[in-house]
């Protein structure tokens, strides 16, 4: 099944989309240049922003790299490269093609159980699931930019925005999710607390999270502003060295 999933079609299928979706940034980043150029911009400071966009993307783009490599063992190399080049984000990915997995009545997210149908089922999910952003944004997005709007008026009186809020809920909402699915190994037995499940994710969210701390604090109390665009990146490497050592 695994030749099948990195199949030639399957690679130009992808590639093709891949290659639409970099065009189109490419076009973007000229225009861009350009319109900065027609407004009377400094033609070095826009070589210098350009370059600096580069090399603070690279190490960034290190976690979607990772991703494609751990889901390209059981779901191939073609389709996991498109859906975290194009719109998706590790940890939705490999969240839903678990779940998607675990359904179709796979013990494991592996090559070896894959059969054509739990593919189609997985990659079916995985698409479905996520394009929902971009359709409800040509609905409400209008009125979601009025709201973040009047949220800026807000944070000028030293109040709480509405995106703020609604950012914070989200990520609040993400992290009880994943580490109540890890807290739920444990479970109580005669007034004692046992642990029938893996430990490791436990420790692994915990290590991501001091890393994030570390990184927070550097770039916020000691005005390491640059951190911020490798913190995320770094703190999953630190939570899969601590996965790989445990």
């Amino acid at each position: 099944m695994i030749a099948q999933l990195n199949s030639i079609p399957l690679y130009l299928i992808c590639g093709i989309i891949v290659a639409f979706v970099a065009a189109v940034c490419v076009v973007f980043m000229v225009r861009a240049y350009k319109a900065g150029k027609a407004i009377g911009m400094d033609e070095a400071k826009l070589k210098r922003t350009l370059t600096s966009s580069v090399t603070f993307s690279i190490l960034p783009s290190v976690g979607i790299l990772l991703g494609v490599i751990a889901l390209s063992g059981s779901l191939g190399t073609p389709w996991p490269w498109l859906r975290l080049s194009v719109i998706g984000a590790l940890h939705y990915e490999t969240q839903v093609a678990q779940a998607a997995a675990e359904q179709v009545g796979l013990h494991t997210l592996s090559a070896a159980e894959m059969t054509p149908k739990a593919f189609a089922t997985i990659a079916l999910l995985m698409s479905v699931c996520i394009m929902w952003g971009m359709i409800l944004s040509i609905f409400f997005n209008k009125g979601y930019l009025k709201k973040l709007s009047g949220s800026k008026k807000a944070e000028n009186k030293g109040k709480p925005g509405f995106g703020d809020l609604a950012m914070t809920a989200m990520f609040i909402g993400l992290v009880s999710a994943y580490i109540g699915s890890y807290i739920g190994g444990f479970v109580s037995g005669e007034g004692v607390f046992t642990f029938k499940g893996d430990l490791t994710p436990v420790i692994v969210a915990c290590v991501s999270a001091l890393c994030m701390s570390v990184f927070i604090y550097f770039s916020e109390k000691k005005k390491m502003v640059w951190l911020e665009s490798f913190s995320i990146a770094l703190s999953m490497l630190a939570g899969m060295l601590a996965a790989i050592l445990l």
